[in-house]
């Protein structure tokens, strides 16, 4: 926000905590917030209501914002003809999914953001859009133009205008109902490895042309493919994709992190705003890469992704930010592109610094807009014989380097941060940080997890057991949706499952309870996106493709799969298969587009190995256990743990279960039959590998 903009009287946006709307708080446009006040405005006055969707990180939301929203001519035209109503899609997915599918029908599949609908005032969609430039240009019209036509129309032609917005609503609300349910069998599965293969870009990695996104859940899905089946081809496209993303620009190499998407086809030059979500669910990526591979870089990669989440994204009553912005200083990218100069400023020795800018692709003529996006085309030991020094010397350079580099970075003015907690969001780093510490044995992503999700439990928690979407500077608002339940639940299960207390267990537990009762589909299975006491919309919103991020119903088809093993419930493996069925139709025509559900289906189809660990964790013997069957990769596994002395568990898995002549135990079972229980980590590898065949279909 400019200073000169606060000369302004703020509109009701200044009431409110999203710091994307906060930032709209003094533009001349007299926004409101979605809510009862602007829609009861919109009906007495009989005006139309302009919606617009964005979010904090947003490259062209500011860029609409700065040529448009703070266009006094603009908002004058705005502020007389409508009722204007500004959204964070982010704290709304049910507003954006909705609007979002109104957008993509009346623009032959093109959607974005910043989204800009225009609306009856009982919600019909008008008219919508993305971006819009101020005047007409580039064959497109402008902002200004757009205003003056529909209001033009509102005022002569209202008549025609409601009820066309009346007709296309009842197509949305059809096109958006599911199909009768369907059978997800093993075919379906591989026709999804045989899209990804069909999609796979064979030079460069990832899926399709630019721009190209991280992919993180289609790795995770073919990773698990790779461990059924051992075709190379599932293993070469994830180990191909998470290379070439982690040698890009796309990848943060002085901070770590991923960038949300890659404007061009070698994954060079990002968008560079971070988000949590993909971040967490590509630290989780690499982390089950590593487990296959035992290739120490993606440990790396995960490892520093998991380090700036804990450095730089977490709030001091332990949960985790949104996002970092794109811009900086108004300049997309500024904050991250150097050139040799500035390099050779920071670094005392002329050596370090050529090496430096050698390997990580820092040059004159730069390789972006006349800068250089730090990346790494070229490996160590390519660079290294360019440069007439061994490897261990450039890296020892490199490791000497890039603190200073970073600490420089720092004086630099910063991308906003969007330091709102998102309930969903923080699950899924929960889960990575949960998993990284079994996997790993990192004490301090461990407890990053735990504090993580005892802020979600207390401060993210309503007063009557249900949940908050969001959280900022302590306070908590915005009833949960679907997702924020899934992936809490998905959460408390891995930190159980790393070791954690069985209390966690009972909060997924409750939390399972609570979603069924408020979230699930009756008639048609699966669930929807918004709670049953969840406001009035045009439509209950539901998904079942992924998206940015895994479908909510897609997460909890997979913790609750999870729990009916934990907990020997029938109606959670119930309502799972179901939360898959809904969307078999769909899924046998787009396998691909499905990832998540079809890895639920194959946690159903195989049955998880069950692991029960008998001892305390601090006994050496235990602890070797446990690092046993780190190693391995089980994404079909549920894990329980009991410590002797302590009371009686009520989990299953650890009925009449105990150590053997007082030495930490290990039990493998599946499909309620065990191995003899194991004491001794040299035979755990043997257990793991003699597993029963799945069935034919979920």
């Amino acid at each position: 926000m400019a200073d000169a903009h606060r000369t302004r009287s703020p509109n009701r946006l200044i009431h409110e905590t999203s710091p994307y709307l906060l930032q709209h708080a003094y533009n001349p446009v007299e926004w409101y917030p979605w809510g009862e006040e602007a829609l009861r405005l919109a009906a007495e006055t009989e005006k139309p209501i302009l919606l617009s969707i964005g979010y904090s990180a947003c490259h062209w939301c500011h860029v609409m914002e700065r040529e448009s929203f703070e266009n006094d001519e603009i908002a004058k035209l705005m502020n007389h003809s409508y009722v204007c109503i500004k959204v964070d899609r982010e704290e709304r997915p049910d507003l954006d999914e909705i609007y979002m599918q109104a957008t993509l029908a009346m623009n032959q599949g093109h959607g974005g953001w910043p989204m800009t609908v225009f609306l009856t005032p009982d919600q019909h969609p008008i008219f919508a859009g993305t971006y819009f430039p101020p005047t007409d240009k580039w064959g497109r019209p402008g902002f200004g133009t757009v205003l003056k036509h529909i209001a033009e129309g509102w005022e002569h032609d209202r008549a025609t205008i409601v009820g066309g917005a009346a007709r296309f609503t009842t197509k949305l609300q059809t096109a958006m109902r599911v199909t009768a349910p369907a059978t997800v069998r093993q075919q379906d599965i591989d026709a999804a490895f045989t899209q990804f293969s069909a999609d796979f870009d064979p030079i460069y990695g990832g899926f399709g042309q630019a721009p190209k996104f991280p992919p993180a859940t289609g790795l995770s899905f073919l990773l698990r493919h790779y461990q059924r089946t051992r075709t190379e081809h599932a293993l070469h496209m994830v180990c191909h994709t998470l290379d070439a993303m982690a040698a890009g620009g796309l990848y943060d190499h002085v901070g770590g992190g991923f960038s949300r998407y890659s404007t061009d086809e070698r994954w060079c030059v990002p968008h560079f705003e971070k988000m949590l979500y993909d971040n967490a669910l590509l630290a989780t990526t690499y982390l089950e890469a590593f487990q296959v591979t035992r290739n120490p870089q993606y440990k790396h990669v995960a490892c520093e992704i998991l380090d700036y989440i804990i450095r730089d994204m977490t709030d001091p009553q332990g949960g985790y930010y949104s996002a970092t912005d794109a811009d900086s200083e108004g300049v997309e990218g500024k904050f991250f592109v150097w050139t040799p100069e500035q390099i050779r400023e920071i670094v005392p020795s002329e050596q370090d610094a050529i090496r430096f800018c050698a390997y990580y692709d820092i040059t004159e003529d730069g390789n972006w807009e006349h800068r250089s996006i730090p990346r790494t085309p070229r490996s160590l030991a390519h660079v290294a014989g360019q440069l007439h020094c061994s490897p261990d010397e450039l890296q020892q350079t490199l490791t000497r380097v890039k603190p200073l580099v970073y600490h420089a970075r720092m004086k630099r003015v910063p991308p906003a941060l969007d330091d709102k907690i998102i309930t969903a969001w923080n699950g899924m780093m929960i889960s990575a940080m949960a998993e990284a510490a079994r996997v790993l044995g990192q004490a301090s992503y461990w407890e990053s997890a735990c504090r993580a999700a005892e802020f979600l439990l207390g401060t993210l928690s309503r007063p009557d057991g249900g949940l908050y979407r969001t959280a900022r500077n302590g306070k908590a608002h915005i009833n949960a949706y679907l997702e924020d339940y899934a992936c809490l639940m998905e959460a408390l299960i891995n930190l159980y499952e790393a070791g954690g207390e069985e209390r966690y267990l009972g909060e997924a537990v409750r939390l399972g309870d609570r979603l069924l009762t408020d979230f699930r589909d009756d008639v048609h299975g699966g669930f929807f996106t918004t709670a049953v006491d969840h406001e009035a919309l045009i439509v209950r919103g539901r998904e079942g493709a992924d998206g940015a991020t895994p479908s909510g119903n897609a997460i909890a088809a997979m913790a609750m799969a999870r729990l009916s093993f934990h907990t020997d419930r029938e109606d959670y493996r119930d309502a799972a298969m179901q939360a898959i069925h809904t969307y078999g139709q769909h899924i046998s025509r787009v396998p691909r587009g499905f990832a998540k559900t079809l890895m639920a289906a194959d946690f159903l189809l195989n049955g998880p190995v069950e692991l029960a660990f008998i001892g305390s964790p601090r006994e050496p013997g235990c602890d070797r256990l446990h690092r046993e069957v780190a190693r391995h990769f089980l994404p079909h596994r549920i894990i329980a743990h009991l410590e002797p002395h302590t009371p009686e568990s009520c989990h299953p898995l650890l009925k009449d279960k105990r150590a053997v002549d007082g030495h930490a135990t290990l039990y493998v079972c599946r499909h309620r039959t065990c191995h003899p229980p194991i004491t001794n980590p040299d035979d755990v590898a043997q257990a793991l590998t003699n597993i029963p065949e799945r069935g034919p279909s979920c």
